[in-house]
């Protein structure tokens, strides 16, 4: 069980992401997701395979156990592949969907369910937004520049070969699109309850300073969702894609990072533990801590360790 939380604690409101199923050392991993409640529901921000058979397959077992389950697309899964072809990634996205619909699962294209356990009532958002380049390495630099200068660094996103947008002309087009559709319908929720906000890549750019590569940021979002969690009364924000689990706080709004990440990654860092993230009812404290290990490097604080952490390195 890796909810933590216990029958006798009441239900709770959990995310995790990333969880990359088709990888080998990651197969197993949909195991250890148990709820720690039968109330318990579950976020699954993205990138749970590339393959569809993968990701339906991980949500339903989710979807069993969880009393319910709510799932955003990363960007592996709208990777096309072998088993893809003559599909564009809009396509497969829909076929996604309708695949989540048959067995449970809600979606970006669902009504959005209201929360009303412990820390609730608050509706809880999944959105599909996507990224449109604007996070350059240098403010206000064109797009087109930033995207030349990441190409002559060697740091470029497969989604550039593997995404296909149509019939959408490019990766912004379908953004926009996406942002468009999504306020539209943010706009018209009950303005009584706060929102959690889910989408697979960050809302705000502040996440991303920390990555070993700063033009891969151009991938991670859109400068045009900064302000939307203050403007849809956000009390938690939840995201992947950076594989850097961790919480931070911005304008007094959490921000929880809840992936998992490849095997050669939490292999050397360590794994959330539990690795379902609770975000309501909001938790007394972090839930996840870096520190520094015995070989000089940051990993993950295990359960109860009091080492220093590591603010800066994160």
């Amino acid at each position: 069980m890796t909810a933590g939380t216990g029958a006798e604690a009441g239900p709770s409101l959990r995310a995790v992401s990333d969880l990359h199923v088709g990888h080998r050392g990651n197969a197993d991993v949909v195991d250890d997701l148990q709820p720690g409640h039968p109330g318990d529901w579950l976020i699954v921000a993205g990138d749970v395979a590339e393959k569809t058979r993968h990701v339906v397959d991980a949500l339903e077992r989710l979807a069993a156990r969880f009393e319910r389950v709510i799932w955003v697309p990363g960007n592996h899964e709208l990777w096309i592949g072998r088993d893809d072809e003559g599909m564009s990634s809009t396509t497969k996205y829909d076929r996604l969907v309708e695949a989540c619909r048959a067995i449970g699962v809600d979606t970006p294209e669902d009504p959005y369910p209201l929360w009303t356990g412990p820390g609730g009532p608050a509706w809880v958002v999944p959105m599909f937004l996507f990224y449109d380049y604007s996070w350059t390495p240098v403010a206000g630099q064109a797009r087109a520049e930033a995207l030349a200068g990441a190409r002559e660094r060697r740091v470029v996103a497969s989604d550039e070969f593997l995404i296909d947008p149509g019939p959408f002309g490019d990766a912004v087009a379908w953004c926009r699109e996406r942002l468009v559709a999504t306020t539209t319908r943010l706009a018209r929720l009950d303005p009584a309850h706060p929102t959690v906000l889910i989408n697979h890549w960050p809302l705000l750019r502040e996440p991303t300073r920390v990555l070993r590569h700063p033009d891969f940021a151009l991938w991670c979002g859109t400068e045009q969702t900064a302000d939307w969690h203050r403007r849809y009364r956000a009390t938690a924000c939840v995201y992947g894609h950076l594989h850097i689990p961790r919480t931070t706080v911005h304008d007094g709004v959490r921000f929880e990072e809840v992936s998992l990440g490849y095997p050669r990654e939490w292999g050397a860092r360590g794994r959330p533990e539990p690795l379902t993230r609770q975000i309501l009812p909001a938790p007394d404290a972090p839930q996840v801590r870096w520190v520094r290990g015995g070989d000089g490097m940051p990993r993950l604080a295990r359960p109860g360790e009091s080492a220093p952490e590591l603010e800066e390195e994160r």
